[in-house]
């Protein structure tokens, strides 16, 4: 059994569904993936800067034959289709961010990727559309993510639908 992979999906430049629609449909056209499931969208406050447009979120779950640092191509490769320009602005504005979130249980620290995705166990607008796919998941420190979910704050997020 192939264990799943999940994939957050991030937006708050032009038109941020729509985006984050297509990004999903990008991703689902790889012959070596399959979409699972996909989360609800969610609205959240900026995390950084906040002389920025709310973000849009999702998440997906994928099954992959494509090893983590193919996958990190094919995403970055989206997000350039969708017009994302890497500025170095750490949290800035952008078309579209895909993140790797979780690849299986595998732990990856190299220059290109870390998994599980840094940063995650305090991202609300990560952690609850991930709950909202996989409620029974067992975080990396063996914790269930409903324990991660009801550590954040999960002040400025939304359910859109």
């Amino acid at each position: 059994m192939i264990e799943p992979v999940y994939i957050g999906l991030g937006s708050n430049l032009g038109d941020s569904e729509n985006t984050i629609s297509d990004a999903v449909n990008a991703l689902s056209e790889s012959a070596d993936i399959t979409i699972n499931a996909v989360s609800s969208l969610y609205k959240s406050a900026p995390m950084g800067p906040k002389n920025q447009p709310d973000y849009f979120n999702a998440v997906c779950e994928i099954s992959t034959s494509l090893d983590p640092i193919e996958l990190l191509d094919l995403c970055q490769n989206i997000e350039s289709t969708h017009g994302r320009e890497r500025k170095g602005e750490r949290w800035g504005p952008r078309t579209l961010d895909l993140d790797i979130l979780l690849y299986s249980t595998n732990t990856i620290n190299e220059e290109r990727l870390t998994i599980p995705h840094a940063g995650i166990a305090q991202r609300e607008f990560v952690l609850v559309p991930l709950f909202e796919l996989a409620p029974t998941l067992i975080m990396p420190d063996g914790r269930p993510i409903a324990k991660w979910v009801a550590d954040c704050s999960l002040d400025g997020l939304s359910r859109l639908r």
